[in-house]
């Protein structure tokens, strides 16, 4: 079973455009949406649901009353501000750290189990799919992102799949390192502008990090041919191969409303020259596996 993880330094640059319609494209394959923070590929792709379980990603504080003797050590030891002047706990601004079970001389204060979101184990009609829901103002999102990575794989096996194709979230932190990790090969999306070149680096040095092979798509590559030329430059010198590059187009913002893939949407030439990426992208994953 190979692994293809589809991200980029920052968000808007395209991951999801291009995974959904790899998944129109690839033959026997999961789709996985680990963008968990801000999920969209059910947009297009509009799966549905089979299971949904639970995700616990962190624990809460509890206060009993009845054990309580108001002496108000939990809140002026709470760093984060999420006890009251009541003595209450502020679910949104409690993070689960326990030094107000530590410090209570009452033993009145456990933590308990949080439930933080969920995620889902569905069909769509280009095969199963895990995704997934983060809570409002949760953490632990690098958690669920593992949890929906391990459904991904419970899903290729139960269904015979051979390649696991998943949306990546953007940056670099937590959430980007569990859907990297362990997987094949990377497909970068970067746009010609200051802050994608920026975060077209900081992405590729973690793929580095971790071993990780990576190719590299520049979108929207004629709105700024110098920035362009700067990519190009930068990949050649280090090594990265670049897919391919797409222009500026608005086929796929009109695909998405019709709640289609651009390739779906169109036979025009963005849909081809993804198309040819595509391929690019697959043999390359061969080689590499």
């Amino acid at each position: 079973m190979n692994q293809l993880t589809v991200i980029s330094g920052k968000g808007g640059t395209g991951k999801t455009t291009f995974t959904s319609a790899f998944a129109s494209l690839a033959e026997n394959s999961v789709i996985t949406d680990c963008d968990v923070d801000a999920a969209d590929m059910y947009l297009i792709l509009k799966p549905e649901i089979m299971e949904t379980f639970d995700f616990i990603g962190s624990k809460i504080a509890s206060i009993n009353d009845n054990l309580c003797n108001e002496c108000g050590l939990c809140r002026s030891y709470c760093r984060f501000g999420a006890i009251t002047e009541d003595l209450k706990v502020n679910i949104y601004d409690c993070e689960g750290c326990g030094v107000c079970e530590y410090v209570c001389p009452e033993n009145a204060i456990h933590l308990t189990d949080r439930n933080s979101g969920k995620f889902y184990k569905s069909m769509t009609r280009y095969g199963p799919m895990a995704h997934a829901h983060l809570g409002i103002g949760e953490e632990a999102s690098g958690k669920l992102v593992t949890a929906v990575r391990n459904k991904s794989r419970e899903l290729a096996e139960e269904y015979d799949c051979d390649l696991v194709l998943i949306d990546g979230p953007p940056g670099t932190g937590c959430p980007v390192i569990a859907s990297i990790t362990g997987v094949d090969m990377v497909l970068v999306v970067t746009e010609p502008s200051t802050s994608g070149i920026h975060d077209l680096k900081r992405i590729l040095e973690v793929a580095k990090y971790f071993d990780t092979p990576a190719l590299v798509c520049i979108n929207k590559y004629d709105i700024n041919g110098d920035n362009t030329r700067i990519i190009e430059d930068y990949c050649r010198e280090n090594g990265v191969e670049i897919a391919g590059k797409i222009p500026y187009d608005n086929t796929p913002v009109k695909a998405m409303i019709q709640e289609k893939t651009v390739i779906e949407y169109s036979d025009n030439e963005i849909s081809k020259t993804i198309n040819d990426i595509w391929e690019r992208v697959r043999w390359r994953l061969l080689r590499t596996t």
